[in-house]
């Protein structure tokens, strides 16, 4: 799941306890074949059977619901395996190909483990969250050594947190089930930070990019030295950054950072590329054709400024997709397209044609993934 929707799915659930009403969480934990969605996905179901987010596009949700009740009811977890594949009926009778586990556990808030792990989802924190999915205990893996809760086995424990620390050490760390050593199946929820994305520029394009990004769950942050043009109902969602060029020294993006220059404005779009190069962040974009930015970078050697063959390898330029995008709208979508292929190890090709699993396309991803 992005950020956007585990602050929707997180939301619904603060105000239905709020309100004393029982909630349950369903989660994806394996899937087989094609099917709509990834392991990690969630929906939330509140006592009164409304739910929040969506497991499938629209196969499996009523019949999650009515399992959810019951675990509402009783307290007892559930695992259901539901087959998709084009000889079931489930909605309207259109199948995926595949069929997906999905595992459904009453929300309890006063529970150390649940506690912490909707505080790190809250939060935007690293952490892990072990389950075994024939067995008992559930274990939370924070970074730093910290551990919350315990598995009754102490060797499927011990093993449970190594595979879960393993998976947070990755770059794009993502929900799975693995077999342990004893054929246990232990699903690992994963939740990172949300990706950040730096504009450089707070022109009339920056707005709906600033907005789509907001929507996928960034955390967008919009940097221009003209306060008039760095207002909340221009960017809604987004932390503003009033910085002269001389000033950039003052932010830091992190390595999880996508910055795109685009400040229509040679002057600061020239110190804003070498900010961006020079930082810590695996992405650079520039907006424009590449004659723009080579122009740039010619223009900063002849100052003095170089950069290391590692750092210009994260520069993007055309940035975007080849969508034939012209309005500022279309530009953001094939911005936002790039970014989500890039993160992923995508080469954001067309998907006809291709005949296996879609999450599993081939990927020829020309950068590093942060």
């Amino acid at each position: 799941m992005n950020a956007a929707e585990t602050r929707l799915l997180l939301g619904a659930l603060d105000d239905a306890l709020a309100r004393g009403q029982g909630a349950a969480l369903a989660t994806v934990v394996g899937v087989q074949g094609s099917a709509y969605r990834r392991e990690g996905t969630r929906m939330l179901v509140l006592e009164d059977g409304a739910q929040v987010c969506m497991l499938s596009g629209g196969c499996l949700e009523a019949e999650v619901v009515e399992v959810a009740l019951g675990v509402i009811r009783t307290g007892e977890p559930t695992l259901t395996h539901y087959d998709l594949s084009e000889d079931a009926t489930w909605g309207l009778g259109i199948g995926c190909g595949g069929s997906v586990d999905v595992r459904v556990e009453r929300v309890d808030p006063g529970d150390p483990v649940t506690a912490g792990w909707l505080a790190a989802l809250r939060e935007g924190r690293t952490a892990a969250l072990a389950v075994p999915l024939s067995g008992a205990g559930r274990v939370l893996v924070l970074p730093g050594g910290g551990e919350v809760g315990r598995l009754l086995d102490p060797e499927l424990h011990a093993w449970a947190v190594g595979a879960a620390r393993e998976r947070l050490s990755a770059r794009e760390p993502r929900a799975v089930t693995l077999l342990a050593p004893d054929g246990t199946p232990v699903f690992l929820d994963v939740n990172s930070p949300p990706p950040e994305l730096v504009i450089y520029g707070a022109g009339h394009d920056a707005v709906p990019l600033a907005a789509q990004a907001h929507a996928l769950g960034y955390a967008v942050h919009v940097v221009d030295p003209r306060p008039a043009f760095l207002t909340p109902g221009r960017f809604p969602g987004a932390t503003l950054h009033d910085l002269a060029p001389e000033e950039l020294g003052r932010l830091t993006p992190s390595e999880r950072a996508h910055l795109i220059v685009m400040n229509h404005h040679l002057d600061r779009d020239r110190v804003c590329l070498a900010h961006a190069l020079r930082s810590g962040a695996g992405y650079v974009g520039v907006l424009g054709p590449r004659s723009r930015a080579e122009d740039l970078l010619r223009e900063l050697e002849a100052a003095g400024v170089t950069f290391t063959p590692d750092q210009l390898v994260r520069l993007r330029s055309p940035v975007g997709l080849r969508l034939g995008a012209e309005a500022p709208e279309e530009v953001a979508l094939s911005i936002l397209g790039e970014l989500m292929a890039w993160r992923r190890g995508y080469d954001g090709g067309f998907l006809s044609g291709h005949a296996g699993r879609i999450h599993d396309a081939p990927t020829h991803a020309a950068a590093p993934r942060t």
